[in-house]
């Protein structure tokens, strides 16, 4: 019994450290964005394609990884690439999902609203270059607004599953905002009307998480 138990212990303890992350809680159903996101979409994008990145992001890393997410990506230059894809994939989606609401507040607080007024003429302009650069990424990738060391804001693109965080990037900066250009993320509704996906996803863009990114990201 005695060896029973010690077995369970080593199993489990085993089981919890090859596990080091999971797919995290949705805020809202998979039908709650509808119509800017159908609910099948929705459902795929979450449960297979975010899960599988983070399935594999633990095969990869296995029973010995004791880095944060953010840690494995500041560094992720010393990574073999599966672990940068799905590291990438992993913090990507789960930014993505943060920043999208069914009732969605359409004003950023005071402090972001003025530093997008500064530098982007207006709330409108932003979005507007937010949706070009994404029209524009050739294949798959992402559209970022991030805070730059310099705490300044900046909109920027990555291909696949990089991220500004990522050492190797060229524009790095602590990102506010996410959107996913991957067709996986808009073809089932929108087809090949990347631009169309882009244009309604401002419809579920909640600015106040976006704006408590902002705050919290000038503090640390």
């Amino acid at each position: 019994m005695k060896n029973f138990l010690l077995l369970s212990l080593l199993l489990t303890t085993s089981l919890s450290f090859s596990q080091n992350f999971s797919l995290p809680k949705l805020a809202y159903s998979y039908n709650q964005l509808e119509p800017t996101i159908d609910s099948v979409t929705m459902r795929i994008h979450y449960s297979k394609h975010h899960q599988a990145y983070i399935t594999n992001l633990n095969k990869a890393l296995g029973t010995s990884n004791t880095k944060s997410l953010v840690e494995i990506l500041s560094t992720i230059s010393t990574q073999p690439a599966v672990v940068r894809n799905n590291a990438g994939g992993h913090y990507n989606h789960t930014l993505f999902w943060e920043v999208l609401s069914p009732k969605p507040s359409k004003t950023p607080n005071e402090a972001l609203l003025a530093q997008i007024n500064k530098q982007f003429g207006s709330l409108d302009s932003l979005q507007k270059s937010m949706t070009l650069a994404g029209t524009g990424l050739f294949g798959s990738g992402w559209v970022w607004l991030i805070v730059t060391p310099t705490n300044e804001l900046k909109i920027t693109t990555t291909s696949n599953q990089d991220n500004p965080l990522m050492d190797l990037v060229t524009d790095k900066g602590t990102p506010i905002l996410a959107i996913d250009v991957w067709e996986h993320a808009y073809y089932l509704k929108y087809q090949n009307k990347r631009a169309d996906y882009l244009k309604n996803i401002w419809n579920v863009i909640d600015w106040k998480a976006v704006s408590e990114k902002y705050t919290a990201t000038l503090k640390n």
